[in-house]
């Protein structure tokens, strides 16, 4: 079938497509125990969803004095992350669906996240994303991260799409900040509920409170495909 109008849809990855933040906490915790900094929570993990690894060491570094330089802070968390992405991560079961009925439609996808390329291809070779999502772009591509535009606006033109007609899929603020900065569309599902009434998420075309446990993927494609504000589970 073919593409409905020219509408492109751009996926944000870590809680968006995939249940990954458990691995970016354990990574986070893991290093920065061995750097003195014992006890590091998930709530205060929470604090960095939709931030880039970058931003995040570099926060770290800062925030606990590490003595480390931030590249090697970087390079070190990348390492443990990837050794625990390739072997436990899950693709959410309705966002799987979704790509499979808009590749079914011919919809140009592409993914945009603040993960490293290398992360981002290991986490979508090993759930069998990468079967129908080719076109990547990674925050180390751009000048800026999110809430920045770069990303989705860098992702756009390499499908060749112009914003207005892309609608993107983010967990995080900062995330729907950069959807909106950029022009597009925006279905936000947030992983941190408590996060859900956040300033930058009222941007969003739909918001879904509930996350993921309310995000079906047919109420998300007719949503698409008839260009409506409603959204029906």
């Amino acid at each position: 079938m073919s593409n409905p109008g020219h509408l492109a849809v751009i996926f944000d990855l870590d809680g968006t497509l995939v249940d990954s933040e458990p691995n970016y906490y354990e990574a986070g915790r893991q290093l920065l125990a061995e750097h003195g900094v014992p006890d590091f929570s998930w709530a205060e993990h929470e604090r960095y969803v939709g931030i880039s690894t970058l931003e995040t060491v570099t926060s770290w570094k800062a925030r606990y004095g590490l003595r480390a330089s931030v590249e090697e802070l970087l390079a070190a968390k990348n390492r443990r992350y990837l050794d625990l992405a390739r072997s436990a991560t899950r693709a959410y079961p309705q966002m799987r669906k979704f790509v499979e009925l808009l590749a079914g439609e011919g919809v140009p996808m592409a993914v945009a996240s603040g993960s490293s390329r290398e992360a981002i291809d290991a986490v979508l070779a090993g759930t069998g994303l990468d079967a129908h999502l080719h076109t990547v772009v990674s925050a180390d591509e751009v000048e800026r991260g999110k809430p920045a535009p770069d990303v989705f606006l860098e992702a756009a033109r390499r499908l060749g799409a112009a914003p207005g007609d892309c609608v993107v899929l983010e967990d995080a603020a900062p995330g729907a900040a950069a959807a909106h900065a950029a022009g597009m569309r925006c279905i936000a599902i947030p992983y941190v509920a408590a996060q859900a009434d956040a300033p930058e998420f009222a941007t969003a075309d739909l918001l879904l409170r509930g996350g993921q446990e309310e995000f079906t993927a047919r109420a998300a494609y007719d949503w698409l495909m008839a260009g409506r504000a409603t959204y029906a589970p």
